[in-house]
């Protein structure tokens, strides 16, 4: 009896993956040059660790099911385990595991490392509660007479390279656009780059991902992408 119960957890499991897209609860809209790879990323580990959850789960069910105190009879027979078992078991997911930090590097490099030969195009500094931005006047420059200063509102050209100067006022915070495909935690004390292209104009979200206190929800914000 106790093994329905357990058959219905894969059961329901994808189930629940297979439906959520028909009700909208799914990845955001990707709108961004690398949002592609990132989501191809995560769909081929979603599919790698549904297949070992959804298999984990039906020999757990069939165990509860064959070994059924109800309908078996006799004493249990127990056994000391197996050495080569639990070697063959380690190995497997430390192999899946330097697999997978491979086959992301190149992606990796593309959105934290292989940073645009441009001057920043803008600066996000976060504080409890709301993203002060700024952007170089005429001069092109950051920190001269001419800048220019919004709040929760950041506005993008289209189909080009945009680089925040990413900074923090106060505590940890974590910059992100769901759109654009793009998290990077504001550290105190630090002058972070991060970096993007939008290839679709609208107005998304600008959403800070770490619980920073009590008035966390205020600081969403909002990413405006238009043409020059």
């Amino acid at each position: 009896m106790w093994s329905l119960p357990f058959l219905l957890v894969p059961v329901l499991g994808v189930a629940t993956f297979v439906v959520a897209p028909w009700f909208d609860h799914w990845l955001p809209k990707d709108v961004s040059v690398h949002g592609r790879d990132i989501d191809g990323l995560f769909y081929f580990i979603l599919a790698l660790t549904g297949v070992v959850f959804v298999a984990t789960e039906m020999v757990l069910f069939w165990f509860l099911w064959k070994y059924d105190a109800a309908a078996v009879r006799g004493p249990a027979k127990y056994i000391h385990g197996s050495h080569t078992l639990e070697v063959v078991w380690t190995i497997i997911p430390a192999a899946t595991m330097l697999f997978l930090a491979i086959y992301q590097m190149n992606t990796w490099a593309d959105v934290k490392m292989r940073r645009p030969r441009m001057a920043p195009s803008a600066e996000v500094v976060a504080r409890q509660f709301e993203w002060r931005i700024r952007y170089p006047g005429r001069d092109g420059t950051l920190g001269t007479p001419d800048d220019l200063f919004v709040v929760n509102d950041l506005h993008v050209p289209l189909d080009e390279d945009f680089l925040v100067q990413l900074k923090s006022m106060d505590v940890l915070h974590s910059f992100f656009l769901p759109n654009m495909r793009v998290k990077h935690d504001a550290v105190p004390g630090m002058k972070q780059p991060v970096w993007f292209k939008a290839t679709e104009a609208g107005t998304y979200d600008i959403v800070c991902a770490e619980v920073c206190g009590w008035g966390h929800y205020k600081m969403k914000g909002r990413i405006t992408v238009e043409s020059r």
